[in-house]
């Protein structure tokens, strides 16, 4: 199964993420923005950072959890490439704690390609196709 691919779309950048788990599926889609802005084939893991985010739903949780990679790339100067993660549902929302893998930003090892300018919830979806689960996402270029 490949982990994601990119869908047609005018001008932004709309991917399709996949996972046989929820968790594999948001580390996917996390891959295939990160993929957008930066040479990911030349990053390593070399250094572990903690994350925890939430959400009212699962759309919400898939687009806090964008927002927080791409928070980690430009403020932290972290990228990650390796993630575990646990997904729970927590009361009437939803939780996802995890560690991620990776390396410091460095324009001169991981490139820079495209800015992306925000996660959307413009054709976001979620759903479960037999054993696997398939997101979508629009990134606004």
């Amino acid at each position: 199964m490949q982990p994601y691919r990119y869908l047609d779309y005018m001008s932004d950048a709309f991917i399709e993420a996949y996972g046989r788990t929820l968790e594999e599926a948001f580390s996917n889609a996390a891959l295939g923005m990160l993929s957008v802005m930066l040479n990911m084939e030349k990053v390593e893991a070399v250094r572990e950072d903690e994350i925890e985010v939430e959400g009212i739903d699962l759309e919400n949780l898939l687009y806090n959890w964008l927002e927080s990679i791409l928070l980690k790339v430009w403020t932290d100067q972290f990228v990650p490439c390796k993630f575990k993660l646990k997904i729970e549902k927590d009361g009437e929302g939803y939780k996802l704690k995890g560690k991620l893998e990776g390396e410091p930003y460095k324009r001169e090892k991981h490139g820079y390609k495209t800015e992306v300018k925000a996660v959307t919830y413009h054709e976001m979806s979620i759903s479960k196709e037999g054993e696997t689960y398939k997101l979508r996402f629009l990134l606004d270029l």
